[in-house]
Order: structure tokens, then sequence, then C-alpha cells
């Protein structure tokens, strides 16, 4: 199951969806494109945990359990 089209923004803006789906594990994903040449997507896993990758290069994961990473754009890491 997937989708396409859709338009929608976010705090880095308009984006419109380029893929909505759930892999063959059952966790769901969704990638956007930002259309200035960035793209973004996030996955939603059936254990709870979930990761984002955005538009300004920057990553967001947790697990669910407690733990979370952020990784900013320039590459620095902060976590618990």
């Amino acid at each position: 199951m997937s989708e396409k089209g859709g338009f929608s923004s976010s705090s880095y803006g308009d984006y419109t969806y380029l893929a909505i789906g759930m892999n063959i594990q059952g966790n769901h994903y969704c990638k956007r494109d930002y259309g200035n040449g960035s793209n973004a997507y996030h996955y939603s896993n059936r254990d709870g945990s979930y990761y984002y990758s955005n538009p300004d290069g920057s990553t967001y994961f947790n697990n669910g359990k407690g733990y979370e990473r952020y990784t900013s754009p320039s590459g620095n890491t902060t976590g618990n």
C-alpha cells in the first residue's frame, strides 16, 4: 500500500508527499519533497521506535523506550 501526491507543510516549509506506505515488516514510512532539491523521510516502526531524516540534513531517532539521539546538520550528536 502506498500513495503519491498531497500537499502539506512543516517547520521546514511546504512539501509534497512522494510516498507513504508500509514495508513488509509492518513499519510505516513517509517520504517528502520540499521542492528545493531537499527530501526528507521518516519511519515509524512496530516496536515503537521512529526515525526522521530532515531536509536540513539533521536526523532524529527514538527507540520508543526512553533513548533518543539527535544529529545536527553539522554532525554534532546529542542523546541520552
